[in-house]
């Protein structure tokens, strides 16, 4: 009797060891607003928004500790829209992130399925676009430097370093898995970050390398980037680099980013909220210069702003400047609830002739506005679970 309930009580213990080795979490954020702009496509518009500054998703994050500082790892991230219940990023089941692999304390991890690139990795987190400070509608125009991630890399493969006394460093391939045509919609990135006390630094690069015929991508449905694209272009590079220092209670910042594009013949207007006509296969540049703070004036209330100056050059002397000043207020009612009012102000310079209206990105602008200003506002809350 004795050592039946000897054996019992031990494979209860060996049974909870071999659990507490692997888990699953159930994770998510609902993020839903109303939205006022001023002038969309000439009228002012009221519209209930999800998203506003963080895109509604929910996922499932795991790992299994095989032994030795290795794991398998597994992310599954479903984005969706709060409003109506569709699926996000082009009706994809898990669009935001899938992928599987292995993690070491030592070497670094591993990971294959639909990944963000190194540039959205290492320079997105000193922006404030894709941040909890700003989001969607704080892109740099047409978000051509992908920071707000209007698109993920399918079929990559991603590497990313341990911390090494503050460095970190990954690159990522993105396969084209097209038979005979090894680089159309294939993409690679790379890069690398520091951190210091209470300073950051980032630096990355992405590149995406296409065929275009007949003005539309001809491995448009398996590709790297596979119906999302932002540009229809035969190549695009985007790098970038940020610095970001906290001192106290506040953190200021700075990032630079640029995207060339050559062969270029469209903007996708689901990126855009705006297209831009007469894109007849030239090169496409862009600069941004952002400048970013933000301030915790008590633990649960914070202030953060930033001013963007972005430069283009479509050929034939369109030569478009953005200016965007941007403005958010947060307030943390739990550590899981918050609710918020930010706005932006966008002003297009050079605007040739009116053929650039301003167009505050994300679905809370409806649109290019009639004119060279437009104005959003959005009052929201987010839930996190």
């Amino acid at each position: 009797m004795k050592k039946t309930l000897l054996v019992a009580a031990l494979s209860g213990v060996f049974a909870t060891a071999a659990h507490a080795q692997s888990s699953v979490t159930l994770y998510g954020l609902i993020d839903a607003g109303i939205t006022y702009t001023n002038n969309a496509g000439g009228h002012t518009r009221w519209q209930e928004q999800s998203g506003a500054i963080n895109g509604s998703r929910w996922g499932l994050r795991g790992s299994e500790d095989l032994g030795g500082g290795l794991k398998a790892i597994f992310t599954l991230e479903n984005g969706f829209n709060i409003n109506n219940g569709t699926l996000g990023q082009n009706s994809r089941e898990f669009g935001r992130q899938a992928f599987v692999g292995l993690t070491s304390d030592q070497f670094g991890g591993v990971t294959l399925g639909r990944q963000y690139d190194s540039v959205v990795d290492f320079v997105g987190p000193l922006a404030l676009t894709g941040t909890q400070y700003g989001g969607t509608s704080f892109a740099h125009p047409f978000d051509n430097d992908n920071l707000n991630n209007s698109f993920r890399v399918n079929n990559s493969v991603k590497y990313t370093s341990v911390n090494y006394a503050g460095f970190k460093f990954g690159g990522m391939y993105g396969f084209s898995n097209q038979a005979g045509q090894f680089a159309n919609n294939r993409a690679y990135s790379l890069g690398a970050s520091y951190n210091f006390a209470g300073l950051t630094a980032g630096v990355g690069y992405l590149q995406l390398n296409n065929s275009v015929a007949a003005g539309a991508l001809t491995n448009s449905t398996n590709g790297a980037v596979a119906s999302d694209n932002t540009f229809v272009a035969g190549r695009q590079q985007t790098w970038g680099a940020g610095l970001n220092y906290a001192f106290g209670p506040a953190t200021a910042g700075v990032v630079y980013t640029q995207t060339n594009l050559s062969q270029t013949f469209g903007i996708a207007s689901s990126a855009a909220g705006q297209s831009v006509s007469g894109l007849n296969g030239q090169s496409i540049h862009f600069q941004n210069f952002e400048l970013n703070g933000r301030y915790a004036l008590t633990p649960a209330l914070s202030l953060a702003a930033a001013y963007t100056y972005t430069q283009a050059n479509f050929g034939a002397g369109v030569l478009p400047k953005w200016g965007q000043f941007n403005l958010q207020s947060d307030y943390a009612l739990s550590k899981r609830t918050d609710v918020y009012l930010q706005g932006e102000y966008q002003h297009v310079m050079n605007n040739a002739n009116g053929k650039i209206g301003a167009m505050i990105n994300g679905q809370g602008s409806g649109g290019a506005s009639s004119t060279s200003n437009q104005v959003a506002v959005t009052a929201g809350i987010r839930h996190r679970f």
